[in-house]
């Protein structure tokens, strides 16, 4: 309410992150989510029984967006092991590991090499370093 106009360049700036959906079937999408975050759940359960690592996000798809948050009480540092190696995650306070599927250009084979980070992090320690458990005043 501050600009009576619209900032063009933003405009024309969405506009054209649009056109990554021209064409694309909604329905398509959300199946696609629904297959990955189920992909993610059962790779995480499998891989990653022993950890200490609890599902937050609903198991059933239809309660559930294109996310998928883990609980674990070294959250914070494990988020930021795997910031280093690539695999973006998000920490949401107290314990929460959450992490986005962007259907449009994530592949089923990226979900997998996820949770294989993610096994390796835990397997190594490689999250308890000095380094990862600084908290930052951002994640």
């Amino acid at each position: 309410m501050l600009v009576g106009t619209a900032s063009q360049l933003g405009l024309i700036a969405l506009e054209q992150a649009l056109t990554a959906f021209d064409g694309v079937d909604m329905q398509q999408l959300r199946r696609k989510s629904e297959l990955m975050t189920d992909l993610f759940i059962r790779l995480t359960d499998q891989e990653l029984a022993g950890y200490g690592f609890g599902l937050a996000s609903p198991r059933d798809v239809a309660q559930r967006g294109s996310q998928v948050s883990l609980t674990h009480p070294e959250g914070y540092a494990i988020v930021q092991a795997l910031i280093a190696r690539g695999v973006i995650g998000d920490f949401r306070a107290p314990d929460i590991l959450r992490f986005g599927f962007a259907v449009l250009y994530l592949s089923f084979a990226e979900v997998g090499r996820a949770v294989a980070v993610l096994k390796e992090v835990m397997a190594t320690e490689a999250w308890n370093t000095p380094e990862f458990r600084a908290r930052k005043a951002v994640t």
